[in-house]
């Protein structure tokens, strides 16, 4: 199913959901805290333009282009934004693993007239990576694989009561640990990694709420969230010919980063909240 389409639907579900709430006579008071949660389906945009980034002489400035010593690219196959399924391009990638994304939230609203301001904390678990390959004309794979799991964000919301219907905006800060691999065909040459797994950045969404009862609610909810990680790199060293296009600027090695320093992700799911 498309992007588009999954966006649809939730549009759809919220209209459903909110119609027969907007008909009641019932004066809902949102004021209060409230715990509940989430379960719903992490996924993420097309980044088949994302490529890996190489610093040959190890300056920190990476666009460099690694070279054979005939002078020619030694990535001429080219990159792909998914993971290697072998050691060419030919060979193809792997799709990025899209899946199931849960939390709890507890959070505290107040209303006045029918607008609902609030804030509201939450924990999840993710099961989402995005991968990046690069091929060399060896040939050989090179592929990083950045995976979402434990997440949490602190987020304000404000919306319009209707009566027992809720409709919301929100946004806030995020943190993610993210976890990051890197795999390679080449067994001639050593790598090592480094970098920091914990991702700052923002979510952000919108959702509806209905109250089904004095204290209990269900809702629909769509979430993105934008993580910089931007630290992890890949050392390719020796021991190899002076000729191996990884040391030839440097004897040290190349620097491998991803083009792409941020990791985007949506998430659309049902919450269920209960209200003291």
């Amino acid at each position: 199913m498309t992007y588009d389409r999954i966006l649809a639907s939730a549009l759809a579900a919220a209209a459903t959901l909110a119609t027969p709430a907007a008909a009641q006579t019932g004066s809902g008071d949102w004021s209060g805290a409230y715990v509940g949660g989430r379960i719903g389906y992490g996924f993420q945009g097309n980044d088949d333009n994302e490529t890996i980034l190489f610093d040959t002489n190890l300056d920190g400035s990476f666009g460099d282009t690694v070279t054979t010593a005939a002078g020619a690219n030694a990535f001429s196959p080219g990159f792909c934004g998914g993971a290697a399924l072998d050691s060419t391009a030919a060979g193809g990638c792997r799709d990025d693993k899209d899946g199931l994304d849960i939390a709890v939230h507890a959070g505290i609203d107040r209303q006045f007239g029918n607008f609902v301001v609030g804030a509201v904390a939450e924990y999840g678990r993710a099961d989402i990576s995005d991968s990046v390959s690069a091929f060399s004309t060896t040939p050989a794979q090179y592929t990083i694989t950045r995976r979402l799991r434990d997440n949490a964000a602190l987020r304000a919301r404000a919306g319009f009561a209707m009566g027992n219907t809720l409709v919301y905006g929100t946004g806030g800060v995020a943190w993610g640990r993210i976890r990051n691999r890197f795999e390679t065909s080449n067994t001639v040459n050593t790598f090592t990694n480094s970098g920091n797994d914990d991702a700052w950045g923002y979510r952000a969404g919108a959702g509806v709420e209905q109250r089904l009862g004095r204290s209990f609610s269900i809702g629909l909810q769509y979430l993105y969230t934008s993580l910089e990680d931007e630290d992890f790199r890949v050392r390719a060293a020796g021991p190899a010919p002076a000729t191996n296009p990884f040391i030839r600027q440097n004897a040290n090695g190349t620097d491998f980063a991803r083009s792409g320093d941020r990791f985007n992700n949506h998430s659309l799911g049902l919450t269920a909240n209960f209200r003291f």
